[in-house]
């Protein structure tokens, strides 16, 4: 578990499953993830990535706000097959906490920890390129646009533009 002022970050819990499938369902949550999930895909999900947390020490957690335990969505760090020598750090929170600065929150949480505990050089963070969303919050974390690529994901090509990070620009 992490804390933030505002956050929790914790494994998945069944209260969680209900919300993380209406998050999951948002077309305008999953636009550039992939198609949403139904209900049985969105809870194989959550505790698949419990399940990775546990074996690696690292991985997605669900984000919940201290102030009344609300489920907000999931943040953290992982491995991607397009770049398996980076670890890569990722959100995705519900349509009605965009704009809160809750992503940047739960990211800079994971970014300590990449590069404290964890002792990472480099993280990376990967979006679609019209994603002007996520490409601002990655600003926001002081990562720097590091190059484009056509990647694939379940066969399905996407123009990427993947921003990174090392550890001494984090440290400043």
């Amino acid at each position: 578990m992490r804390t933030t002022e505002r956050l929790v970050l914790r494994p998945f819990r069944e209260s969680d499953l209900e919300p993380w499938a209406a998050l999951n369902a948002d077309p305008d949550v999953t636009q550039y993830l992939g198609p949403p999930l139904d209900r049985e895909d969105s809870d194989r999900t959550a505790w698949a990535i419990n399940a990775f947390y546990e074996a690696h020490g690292f991985g997605f957690l669900a984000v919940e706000r201290r102030s009344d335990g609300v489920f907000l969505g999931a943040c953290g760090l992982s491995k991607e097959q397009w770049y398996p020598d980076d670890l890569e750090i990722g959100w995705r929170l519900a349509r009605e906490y965009w704009g809160h600065g809750y992503a940047t929150e739960a990211a800079a949480s994971w970014l300590d920890h990449a590069f404290g505990e964890a002792g990472l050089s480099r993280v990376i963070a990967v979006t679609d390129t019209p994603n002007v969303r996520s490409i601002a919050v990655m600003r926001r974390l002081g990562m720097s646009f590091d190059h484009e690529a056509v990647l694939e994901d379940d066969g399905v090509p996407f123009d990427a533009t993947i921003y990174s990070l090392k550890a001494e620009e984090w440290r400043k």
